[in-house]
């Protein structure tokens, strides 16, 4: 199949689960208000699992399909959105208005989501994510939601009514036909994103999981990317924050557990390239959040920038090492003794302004 055909096969498939995305939250949303369901049930698992619906049919549409290929699919995209949310969403975001953090984010669900992190690294850490692990990922997000249903605070409930007061009230058979019409668009973008991406990388001679980490879960996560962008120019910072930290956490407990448990006896393979080296910069990226979080509550245009930055060498890096290894062991140690040093002043920096502002403050 001609590569440009496996292109169009890739932004056809994108198309449609934005489509599809956007119908279903939509149609769940209407539903869910129909039926007198709670508001904050309604934001934790209808919206977030609404914007994460394309990461979730791409992946178990992959493991589903078997083989090491479609392994690869499924496991890259869910670490490759992870990281595409923190330093693309997040970082675009606060470049177009700078994005007060609430201290809830601070104390409890960054580091619950970094927590997360390191125990799907652990778990992956084998070489393969068993049934049994996707199952204990599966019981993590029902004891979480149980959590943020006691814990969830007023203004938690407050922002779920603005979002409600912003959509129009559709009746049940319109919501029913959104929703309907929402999950095909998803299941048929999915398998012809999978399918583009799969044909795109044999085409070129590169792998799978390099697609996966960028082609395609840049491609899923455009719903997070846009919702994000239009509540940060909006001044929404807490649903453009709260969406990619809940994004993250779905997508691995949700999606990735989903993924094991369906993977069954052969259990959801993981490259040893991934385990490595993507699940470590997932893991530093969720913990990157918290010094970015703690400086005075912001997270400033400057800031926004540098996560954008930093995600454009990721991906030259992944370009890199499919291409030219030896360029790619140059471009990481540059990388490694030019960049990151930057970052970490910038972020002392920041630490330290922030902590003579309060001092003065409290002078």
């Amino acid at each position: 199949m001609p590569f440009a055909l496996n292109l169009l096969l890739i932004l056809l498939g994108i198309l449609l689960l934005f489509g599809g995305g956007e119908l279903f939250v939509a149609g769940s949303v209407a539903l869910s208000l129909l039926f007198g369901i709670p508001q904050i049930v309604i934001g934790l698992t209808v919206v977030s699992l609404g914007t994460s619906a394309p990461e979730l049919f791409v992946s178990l549409f992959s493991t589903l399909k078997g083989g090491s290929a479609g392994d690869a699919i499924a496991v890259s995209n869910i670490v490759g959105s992870n990281i595409f949310n923190v330093l693309v969403v997040l970082g675009a975001s606060a470049a177009v208005m700078p994005l007060r953090v609430k201290s809830r984010l601070v104390k409890r669900d960054v580091p619950l989501l970094f927590g997360v992190s390191m125990a799907t690294w652990g778990m992956a850490s084998g070489g393969r994510i068993t049934w049994i692990a996707g199952l204990a990922l599966i019981t993590g997000t029902v004891i979480n939601l149980l959590w943020e249903i006691r814990s969830a605070k007023e203004e938690s409930a407050e922002a779920i009514a603005d979002l409600e007061a912003d959509a129009s009230p559709s009746p049940a058979p319109m919501a029913i036909i959104k929703l309907i019409g929402g999950l095909v668009l998803l299941v048929v973008g999915s398998q012809v994103l999978v399918k583009g991406a799969i044909a795109g990388a044999q085409a070129l001679g590169v792998s799978e999981m390099v697609i996966g980490l960028t082609i395609v879960s840049a491609g899923t996560s455009m719903p997070e990317l846009v919702t994000s962008l239009v509540a940060a120019y909006r001044g929404k910072p807490d649903l453009a924050i709260g969406n990619v930290v809940g994004s993250n956490l779905l997508n691995q407990l949700v999606i990735l557990g989903l993924c094991g448990v369906a993977s069954g006896s052969r259990g959801l393979g993981v490259d040893e390239v991934m385990i490595n080296r993507d699940f470590p910069i997932m893991v530093a990226t969720t913990f990157a959040c918290l010094p970015i979080f703690w400086t005075g509550g912001v997270i400033s245009r400057r800031e926004g920038w540098v996560l954008l930055g930093i995600y454009g060498l990721y991906v030259i890096e992944q370009i890199l090492s499919s291409t030219a290894s030896s360029l790619a062991d140059e471009f990481r140690l540059f990388s490694l003794i030019g960049v990151l040093p930057l970052v970490l002043v910038l972020l002392t920096w920041s630490t330290l302004k922030w902590k003579q502002k309060r001092k003065s403050i409290v002078a």
